[in-house]
């Protein structure tokens, strides 16, 4: 890891991702957020289209936003501005209830950034920022290359100038072949023009070549007069600040508003924390995610009041300024500046912007999302997550986002269970020149000494693996290959023990004792001592003791048995 003064600082409620100032850093960061504007500014734009929402207002998620969470938020590397995943959102759940584009929809739109700020709000106030943990990281490889297919299925029909049709991903893709005939020629080579050229300018980072496309489509455009030919473009984007003002609350379908908000929350907790986390693992530094909360909800309520939509903290953005050698806010409030002077000056000529621009430019956005070396690596080293990530990723692209997101909640929730409900289980048995000890699976024939076997579990005891428990035990206090007549139970691998657990080992301590085999528990836990003795575990007449050793209590059982000829 590299080593940075701001390194141990703890995390400040005001000005944390700008304070303390390092003096020779500043040109480094303003330069890397003129950068980060020069390479954002197209994407927000073409975020726009994936929200259903004017251009202008992709604009806006990169300057009140950004200038309040970086007042606020804790981290000092973490971008916040308009996102695909969020913009894909509000795309699929509020279409039903409003036209995508219209007054109705952007005021719903901004209605969302407010009730996100406020669940924000509440999560920072209640601390509830480990909230993030709960959405795997495999879930989320699924969840965003399920949004990039979806996106850049989207866009798909648009590079040949051809409306969206179809409900899901290969729906949208398959719907575009038969209609290939009616496309029109000079919007594809637009469209193929700018594709060449982003995917060209990659081999070189710090080359905008989003920026050189839409300035050089613009140049075009105006110079050729493409509009009056008939070729779409932008049109009219309201130039200035934006105005400040409540969203309309006149006939608001709170229910959907609602489920929007919520999923919204869910994958801004998830991304930002992650991505949050990362830079400040990076560069060694402690990030608080309950005050980022603060600064994220004031993003998006800053978001809202000005006319624009949902904010999230953006990977892909926080890589540009990192890249460009940006390491604290000052990189972001420069970004801001930026684009306020876009705002000031600039609008005119975006309204000679063709649309396939856009149209590539999001469909690259799409494809970019998908995780494929993340899909790749979860392949390799866990099958069962890789699987929870491709039914995520199915979902979305097919489906809808909220369903993939309840998905991959509900599968991430499912494969911690199971890994709880079938844990490690091992046996304790001295190497083959018995000079250590080693765990092996559970198995007959594996003692720690004569007529005594050592059994580990690797799990919290509740209610769902109790019955694992006694029924291996058992399975091991009753091996053919010879009378055991001590059991160790290593419990140091046990943190928790529930009212069910607890009962279910009452009745395996007698059952033991009916068998006439003798027990010794092993933990160095006080407390997992004092809540197995309240379920009277540890202390009976059969039990040698707790230990906080496996070979203080092999040493204590040994002495309370005869000795007996079984080999390990």
């Amino acid at each position: 890891m590299t080593n940075n003064p701001f390194n141990h600082h703890s995390p400040r409620l005001l000005l944390g991702g700008i304070l303390p100032l390092q003096r020779p850093q500043l040109a480094a960061d303003v330069v890397a957020g003129i950068t980060l504007a020069a390479l954002a500014i197209p994407e927000v734009m073409g975020y726009t289209r994936i929200s259903q929402t004017p251009v202008v207002t992709g604009l806006y998620t990169m300057l009140l936003p950004m200038l309040a969470f970086a007042v606020l938020g804790a981290s000092r590397h973490l971008v916040v501005a308009a996102d695909s995943a969020t913009a894909a959102i509000l795309a699929a759940t509020l279409a039903g209830v409003a036209h995508p584009g219209s007054t109705a929809y952007v005021g719903l739109t901004t209605l969302v950034a407010v009730m996100v700020g406020v669940l924000l709000v509440l999560a920072a106030v209640l601390r509830l920022g480990f909230l993030a943990d709960f959405l795997s990281r495999s879930a989320l490889i699924g969840l965003l290359s399920g949004i990039g297919l979806q996106v850049a299925a989207g866009e798909f029909g648009g590079l040949f100038a051809l409306p969206k049709q179809g409900s899901g991903a290969l729906q949208q893709v398959l719907s575009v072949l038969p209609r290939l005939g009616e496309t029109r020629t000079d919007h594809l080579l637009v469209s193929v023009a700018v594709l060449a050229l982003i995917v060209g300018c990659r081999r070189y980072p710090r080359v905008p070549g989003a920026l050189i496309a839409v300035v050089g489509a613009i140049a075009v455009s105006g110079l050729f007069d493409l509009p009056a030919r008939g070729l779409p473009v932008v049109g009219t984007v309201p130039g200035g600040l934006p105005q400040l003002g409540l969203p309309p609350l006149a006939g608001v379908p709170w229910n959907q508003v609602l489920i929007t908000a919520a999923s919204c929350f869910v994958v801004i907790l998830a991304q930002s924390a992650a991505t949050s986390r990362a830079y400040a693992q990076r560069y060694q530094e402690r990030c608080d995610e309950n005050v980022n909360l603060v600064g994220l909800a004031s993003a998006n309520l800053v978001a809202g009041l000005s006319g624009s939509f949902v904010v999230n903290g953006s990977p892909t953005k926080t890589e540009m300024v990192d890249e460009a050698g940006g390491r604290s806010q000052i990189a972001h409030l420069s970004a801001a500046l930026v684009v306020l002077l876009v705002l000031l000056v600039f609008t005119g000529p975006l309204a000679l912007l063709p649309a396939a621009v856009l149209s590539a430019i999001v469909f690259l956005i799409g494809v970019k999302l998908v995780d494929l070396e993340g899909l790749r690596e979860l392949w390799q080293l866990q099958r069962n997550e890789f699987l929870i990530a491709l039914a995520t990723a199915i979902t979305v692209a097919q489906v809808g986002v909220l369903q993939g997101i309840v998905l991959a909640v509900v599968l991430s929730l499912i494969e911690q269970v199971r890994h709880t409900y079938r844990p490690r289980t091992r046996l304790w048995c001295p190497n083959g020149e018995g000079t250590a000890w080693q765990t092996l699976p559970v198995g007959p024939g594996r003692f720690a000494a004569p007529g005594i076997v050592a059994y580990r579990f690797e799990a919290n005891l509740f209610y769902a693996n109790a019955n694992r428990f006694t029924e291996e035990v058992l399975a091991v206090v009753n091996q053919p290959d010879g009378p055991v007549r001590g059991l160790i139970v290593d419990a140091s691998g046990i943190d928790d023990i529930d009212y069910s657990a607890g009962k279910s080992l009452q009745e395996l301590a007698g059952e033991l004792a009916s068998r006439g085999v003798r027990t010794a528990l092993v933990t160095a836990s006080s407390t997992m001592v004092k809540e197995l003795r309240s379920f009277g575990i540890g202390a009976s007449a059969n039990s040698v003791g707790t230990f906080p050793s496996l070979k203080k209590a092999l040493h204590a059982l040994e002495q309370a048995l005869e000795p007996s000829s079984s080999p390990c």
